[in-house]
């Protein structure tokens, strides 16, 4: 489906991350090419790998032919290309001297392709091997994946005693939770984070996205706030102060520190995200030079992250704004089948379809949209205050309800 496409897109940007992250060391992607190329240890008279008598040519063929398999593996994985690797990478394992390499990568694109059943059976095997951070990093990724979240928090922590100031090892699997919408495990993974690192901009910035998902805003504002203190003039200063303007409903102030950001350099898709809605949001129409610099905003951050719901959504009604119904409709589906419970899916092809003439299509959504907002009307009232005041921020991205037609 096209939701499992735009998922392994995100695992796929992330790994590559890891895959350069983990070679460090002993396991640096160089020598990595370097042992599979050059550095095999040198053999004596006629031995093989394993210091046994090589008695004919075909065992030297077959170690370099495999040696061979493993460099194709690993320079695909480093290209991303990782359902390419995986035959390769299989045909190497066990008969190459580098065998973590073969296994790690081969776990890797296990992940990256959504296969989290055969990754924690390479992980499992091969954590016996070698008790690293590097694969109880990754192991974490594939419980998440494979929706076991005890599993993922003792892995998670095993991790974390091996490496407790790595602020890599949290922010990425709080990403893995935010690709499969666990919130709340998002939360636990930060809270582990910040309790080995409480200066931590980054973690305290995720761990105000999480409750922001989770609809905790009174509880988000100070990590946003905390988050802008530690991180001055930094991206995560600058999403992080956008972000908190935005859901408080202040769109001057979210657009003046995702501009600030953006100029700076850091196009960060989720700050792009943030400017571009908050410009829709403003007021601007098509004609204008800030509608202009809201789609350019928006279209860079789609082309970076498309599986984020947000960005889609927020295009999507850019596009609606504009007349071009189908490209509307193209991404406001998208975002459905991204997050199907976020009501401004809803309200947007309600209007989108209505406009197109498309009025059963209309009327679905129009009844989608009346259930979820009844839904979280309900969670709204009985919640504090400051959460009511709060949800005017993100709430705002749904503009008025479209009107259902006969």
């Amino acid at each position: 489906m096209a939701h499992e496409k735009w998922r392994r897109a995100a695992w796929s940007r992330r790994l590559i991350v890891v895959f350069s992250m983990v070679m460090l060391g002993p396991f640096q992607l160089v020598a990595i090419h370097a042992q599979v190329a050059y550095g095999r240890p040198q053999l004596s008279g006629n031995q093989n790998q394993a210091g046994q008598p090589q008695d004919s040519a075909s065992g030297v063929a077959s170690q370099s032919e495999a040696d061979a398999e493993l460099q194709t593996g690993t320079t695909l994985t480093r290209k991303g290309s990782f359902q390419e690797a995986i035959p390769h990478l299989l045909a190497a394992r066990g008969r190459v001297a580098n065998e973590y390499a073969a296994n790690f990568n081969l776990a890797l694109c296990y992940v990256a392709t959504s296969q989290f059943t055969p990754a924690i059976e390479v992980l499992s095997d091969l954590r016996r091997k070698h008790d690293g951070v590097d694969v109880e990093n990754l192991l974490t990724q594939a419980y998440i994946g494979k929706g076991q979240p005890q599993e993922a928090i003792a892995s998670l922590q095993k991790a974390a005693a091996l490496s407790p100031k790595n602020e890599k090892l949290y922010a990425f699997v709080a990403d893995a939770c935010a690709d499969h919408r666990d919130y709340t495990l998002g939360l636990r993974v930060v809270d582990i984070g910040l309790h080995n690192l409480p200066q931590s901009a980054r973690l305290h910035y995720e761990r105000a996205m999480f409750l922001t998902q989770l609809d905790r805003f009174d509880q988000a504002k100070p990590q946003f706030e905390l988050a802008v203190k530690l991180a001055p003039g930094t991206e995560i200063g600058y999403m992080a102060a956008a972000q908190q303007a935005l859901l408080e409903g202040d769109l001057p102030d979210a657009i003046r520190s995702a501009r600030e950001g953006v100029k700076k350099g850091y196009e960060n898709p989720a700050l792009l995200t943030v400017l571009g809605e908050a410009l829709i949001r403003s007021g601007a129409s098509p004609g204008q030079p800030e509608f202009e610099e809201a789609q350019t905003a928006l279209e860079r951050a789609v082309a970076q992250t498309p599986n984020d719901p947000a960005s889609q959504i927020a295009l999507g009604s850019l596009y609606l704004t504009a007349g071009r119904l189908d490209d509307a409709i193209i991404h406001l589906k998208i975002a459905r089948q991204l997050e199907p419970g976020r009501p401004s899916v809803y309200a947007n092809l309600a209007k989108a379809y209505q406009r197109h003439g498309d009025s059963q299509s209309a009327q679905e959504a129009f009844a989608t949209l009346e259930k979820l907002n009844q839904d979280q009307a309900d969670r709204i009232g009985s919640a504090p205050g400051e959460r009511k005041l709060g949800y005017a921020g993100p709430g705002a991205a749904d503009q008025e309800a479209p009107q259902p037609h006969d």
